[in-house]
Parts: structure tokens; C-alpha cells; sequence
């Protein structure tokens, strides 16, 4: 089974300090080598991206930052794993090495394969 993980944090005014790029690097590289990472990657600050809202008939495009949001998307992840339980495992891994913040986790849709809830 495939599991979307959305990192949630608070947004941050500062890159993240060397030590912090190696330790999530590292792990980064061996979730790949293990099979259980398929894709990754991080978001820039949100005053560079927009917000792109339909509602009925109506479109609207607010440019960020987004200041009234208490939590941003701050990555994602593609993971691979056998149950849900075992995704949120891997989440919980990833906690230890990203600090606060939370991850959203929704099964991805595979023709044929079902859903397992």
C-alpha cells in the first residue's frame, strides 16, 4: 500500500541549519535504500506560493503568506507499507528527526488493489 504523509508545521523565517539538513538527509537516505520512502520534498515559504479557491462559479487567488494559518504544509512524503499501522510508524520516525509539528496520512488510490480501511 501506498500512504500520502503532509507534514504540518508552524511556518518557519529561517532555512533549516546544516545539522538539521544532514540528520534529515540521512534518513531520507536509508527510507529510500529500505523501499519504504518512494518521494519527498520540502516547501518553500508560503509567501511565495498562492491559494487557488473554486467556490460554485467563482474563482479566487490569494497570494501568500498565508499569516491567518495557524499550521502549513511544510512537505510530503510517498510511502510504502504493508498497513496503516506501519505507516504511521513511519510518520512517527519522521517526527523524531523533523521536531513539532504533525502529519496528515491518507491511503492512496490504486486501481484494482481495494481499500483497506
Amino acid at each position: 500500500m501506498r500512504f500520502l504523509s503532509i507534514y504540518k508545521t508552524r511556518e518557519r523565517n529561517t532555512p533549516p541549519t546544516p545539522e538539521e539538513m544532514a540528520t534529515m538527509g540521512k534518513l531520507i537516505e536509508e527510507a529510500m535504500k529500505a523501499g519504504w520512502l518512494i518521494a519527498t520534498e520540502g516547501c518553500l515559504p508560503s509567501a511565495l506560493g498562492a491559494r487557488v479557491r473554486r467556490d460554485g462559479a467563482r474563482m479566487t487567488v490569494t497570494d501568500g503568506p498565508f499569516a491567518e494559518s495557524k499550521e502549513l504544509v511544510g512537505g510530503f512524503a510517498i510511502l510504502k507499507a504493508g498497513s496503516k499501522e506501519e505507516a504511521v510508524e513511519l510518520c512517527r520516525r519522521f517526527l523524531q528527526v523533523a521536531g513539532e509539528g504533525e502529519c496528515e496520512l491518507r491511503q492512496l488510490y490504486e486501481a484494482g488493489a481495494g481499500v483497506t480501511a
